[in-house]
This record gives C-alpha cells, sequence and structure tokens, in this order.
C-alpha cells in the first residue's frame, strides 16, 4: 500500500469513528490499546493466530520497535488513563479523543468554546489566508451539547483541527462535519505512526510473524 493509500484509508477510519463505529475490537483489551498504531498487515496476523500464538505477537510487536517508542506509548497511555477515563471506565483508550492523542500525541493547542455556532478556519494551500473549512449551527441543542473541544495540530506549513463535540452523559465524539475539511489529517497520522511506532526491520518482522501461524 503506498503512502497516498494509507494515508486515505486513515482518514476514513476516523472519520468512521467519529459517526460513532466502534472499529477498534473491545473484547481483547490489549489489541484494542494497539490497534490504531498498528500497521494493516499487523492487524490482519494477529486475527489470524490461536492464542498462544497472539500472546507470542504481543512481545514481538514491541520486539520490533525502538525503546523510545514502547516509552511513548507507555507515556500517551497513562494520560489516556488518567484524563479520558470518564468516558469509558473500563477501555478509556477506546474513544475518539484517547485515539487522536495516542496517535499524534498532545496537541499544540486544546480550546474549548460553548457556542450556539462556531467556524474553524484553516490557512490555504497557496495564499496562506485563512479559509472556512467547516461550520455547524448548534441552536437548540440542549446546552451541554453546545460544548466542543478544538485540538490544533501543526503540520509543516498547516495547523490541522480536530473538533470534538460533547455528547451527554460523559462522551466526547469527532465532529466530522467540520473534520472533513482537513484534507492532510491522513498524511498527518500516517506520518506520526511512522515516526513514533516505526517498525526496524519490516522484512524480518514479517518472517518471525508467519512463524507464528504454527502455534496451535
Amino acid at each position: 500500500m503506498n503512502f497516498r493509500k494509507a494515508a486515505g484509508l486513515g482518514f476514513i477510519i476516523l472519520l468512521a469513528a467519529g459517526c460513532g463505529l466502534q472499529l477498534s475490537p473491545s473484547k481483547d483489551p490489549w489489541f484494542a490499546q494497539h490497534y490504531y498504531i498498528m500497521q494493516d498487515f499487523e492487524r490482519a496476523a494477529y486475527k489470524s493466530l490461536s492464542q498462544a500464538a497472539k500472546l507470542e505477537f504481543q512481545t514481538l510487536f514491541w520486539e520490533v520497535r525502538t525503546p523510545i517508542s514502547k516509552q511513548e506509548f507507555d507515556k500517551r497511555m497513562g494520560y489516556i488513563a488518567d484524563n479520558f477515563k470518564k468516558e469509558n471506565s473500563r477501555q478509556p483508550w477506546n474513544t475518539d479523543r484517547a485515539r487522536v492523542y495516542l496517535l499524534n500525541g498532545r496537541p499544540a493547542e486544546i480550546d474549548s468554546r460553548q457556542n450556539d455556532s462556531w467556524t474553524i478556519q484553516n490557512k490555504g494551500e497557496q495564499s496562506g489566508i485563512a479559509q472556512v473549512v467547516g461550520t455547524q449551527d448548534r441552536s437548540g441543542e440542549d446546552v451541554g451539547g453546545n460544548w466542543a473541544e478544538i485540538w490544533t495540530y501543526p503540520f509543516g506549513q498547516f495547523m490541522l483541527n480536530y473538533v470534538f463535540t460533547f455528547s451527554r452523559p460523559n462522551s466526547w465524539k469527532i465532529n466530522t462535519t467540520v473534520f472533513q475539511g482537513n484534507r492532510y489529517v491522513g498524511q498527518f497520522e500516517l506520518k506520526n505512526k511512522l515516526e513514533t511506532y516505526g517498525i526496524v526491520d519490516e522484512s524480518q518482522y514479517k518472517e518471525k510473524l508467519e512463524a507464528l501461524k504454527a502455534i496451535k
């Protein structure tokens, strides 16, 4: 899979998550925690293995990555457990904000707003002029649903925005109406995945994964 296709796939996955689809597994805590930082071939391999082989996979997963990758993962998971457990006490990592944080790290800025309507702007590709990329009328809703968190990340010359809207009683969902304006989000997430959780030797790793199939 080339970079552009992989980036597009990551974008689609997050959009679906924002629409309320539970794409990450919920019955396998380890798989759920690692799902969004895994490569496609890793997900496919893991799901095809026996339970004993899956335990071997879990060890191998971090052996083929740098110690710094594991340290960063543990650090981000610690933050997720402390800050997002009100949304999902059993699996705080299986929430929209947690998925974004695990993949991209701490935002450069977090802006909280409560308005009847709000607009997100990004700089234009060529001109650098701020352009509206999404707006949503929230009038008439329960006041508790008017809260929005906007997470901003720098990506080259652009500033990318993730917008999360509050849903009672205690969840935050990606707002896809605004989120779709960030055309570079897929590339940004793929870059972060490879730089933070990249595999040292992919060909050797795939050979080891193949060998795990023999474990019954």
